[in-house]
């Protein structure tokens, strides 16, 4: 059995502290006029501080000389904070105000004491997240000025990250350091027009070559070749490929000579012959955070910008999903079969009604998803009616990420491209059913896709029968 008793432990070193008993060392703190030496002891210094071992231990060469060491970048009254620490592992913040707290963890920082660094980023992040905010530009670039302050770094990219236009009107972009600018582009959630970080980029590459004139096409070999070796490590973060074309010619084919040759001619290509493959290692486009548009357990922004284009046939070529998000409808969502239950008599309660719906159904024990849009409402009734629609599709994924292997299927015999009856969920021809063959106050118990009244079939499957891990259906309206 061990029985810690540090409290007293603590006490006696503070008191140790403040007593100067046998102090071998002194430190002289600040600069003119705010200087202050204060008293310490070696051996409790080194074994505290990676820092000052490394100061004190080269100069040991004879015990009974008194140490004296300068550290000039720190104010006396923030040393005091920290020495408290050293010495008692007591960290007296309750009368700091934010910018000394700050003080201090850049100093810690400086003497290497990694747990006060760690303790008061978090510290800084949970609890004066709004004071960093209004003193953005100062916490980023202390923050940048270190190896270990990686999680303000990292708090600063995320804040830049999701509010850009609002961070950049009290941060000049060029100012920022090449490891923040590198972080930032690297998000996929960088609520920014790719054109507009494209843009941005040029600026703050023409800020690092203040010789270089802005007009490109004034540019020499030479000067692209400057410009091509201050940017190498961010143009392949930049998603070109979600560009629409007059974005392309306008503002990239002018600096065509930064890019590697293979690259410009693939752009040009998804451009001028769209229906050609694109390669598997292009980035998707960047990630909208935009709640009102959807909130899905099953599907992400990138598939409801696919699906969008489908319901308005616009670019629907293969380097659709490439381009920047579509997003010209909001989805309410009317069922989610984990909330609201799996019955046919649910389904109906919730949805019919509604003019145009979309529903995703997720595949149990894999990632695919399935789904139909129905431009016109669902009804109940006893008998089994058949709805007579041109504009139907039904669709697969394989998972939420993957839209090389997308399969979408239009109505192909129109008078029957919907079913409806109180026992029937959302029912697609007979190409996409579910159903209970017997109770509409039952579960689904039959769940189907195959190949009847739609073009082609969607799933890669002899099985015609699936199991549901959960299904939701949402209304589609314009925003």
């Amino acid at each position: 059995m061990t029985t810690q008793f540090l409290p007293k432990l603590s006490q006696n070193y503070i008191e140790l502290l403040e007593d100067d008993v046998y102090y071998d060392t002194t430190i002289e703190v600040g600069e003119d006029p705010n200087v202050k030496i204060f008293r310490a002891h070696r051996n409790i210094l080194c074994c505290r501080s990676t820092y000052l071992r490394r100061t004190l231990v080269p100069n040991k060469k004879n015990n009974d000389v008194l140490a004296h060491i300068k550290l000039s970048n720190i104010l006396p009254e923030i040393f005091q904070i920290i020495l408290k620490y050293i010495y008692g592992g007591i960290l007296l913040l309750n009368e700091q105000d934010t910018s000394n707290i700050v003080k201090v963890m850049v100093a810690a920082d400086e003497l290497l004491l990694q747990e006060i660094v760690d303790y008061l980023q978090n510290y800084l992040i949970k609890n004066k997240s709004d004071w960093i905010e209004q003193h953005f530009e100062f916490i980023h670039r202390t923050s940048f000025q270190s190896n270990y302050l990686l999680g303000l770094q990292q708090f600063c990219t995320d804040l830049m990250a999701k509010s850009p236009e609002k961070i950049f009107k009290s941060l000049d972009f060029t100012s920022l350091p090449e490891k923040s600018l590198v972080q930032l582009i690297k998000k996929d959630y960088l609520q920014m027009r790719e054109v507009k970080v494209w843009e941005h980029l040029l600026k703050w590459g023409l800020s690092q070559n203040p010789t270089l004139i802005s007009d490109p096409n004034n540019w020499s070999d030479d000067d692209f070749k400057t410009m091509e070796n201050t940017l190498q490590h961010y143009l392949p973060l930049i998603r070109f490929f979600s560009l629409s074309s007059k974005e392309f010619l306008q503002k990239v084919r002018p600096y065509k000579k930064l890019l590697k040759k293979q690259l410009y001619e693939d752009l040009l290509n998804s451009h001028l012959n769209p229906d050609s493959e694109p390669s598997d290692n292009i980035s998707l486009p960047r990630t909208v955070k935009d709640d009102e548009i959807i909130d899905s357990k099953i599907v992400n922004l990138n598939i409801i910008s696919v699906i969008s284009r489908w319901i308005d046939k616009a670019d629907n070529n293969k380097f659709a999903h490439l381009r920047e998000l579509y997003l010209p409808y909001k989805f309410p969502l009317l069922l989610r079969g984990s909330r609201d239950g799996f019955t046919p008599k649910m389904f109906h309660k919730l949805c019919d009604g509604r003019p145009a719906t979309i529903a995703f159904i997720k595949v149990k024990e894999t990632e695919e998803i399935l789904g139909g849009y129905n431009p016109t409402t669902w009804f109940t009734t006893s008998d089994i009616i058949y709805t007579k629609m041109r504009d139907c599709f039904i669709f697969s994924f394989k998972n939420r990420d993957n839209f090389k292997d997308v399969g979408i299927s239009y109505v192909q015999n129109t008078a029957s491209a919907l079913q409806h009856n109180k026992r029937f969920g959302p029912i697609f021809g007979n190409d996409l059913v579910i159903c209970n063959s017997k109770d509409e106050s039952k579960d689904y118990d039959v769940i189907s896709c195959q190949k009847i009244h739609y073009e082609k079939k969607i799933r890669d499957c002899d099985d015609t029968r699936f199991s549901i891990e959960d299904y939701e259906i949402f209304q589609i309206i314009k925003r």
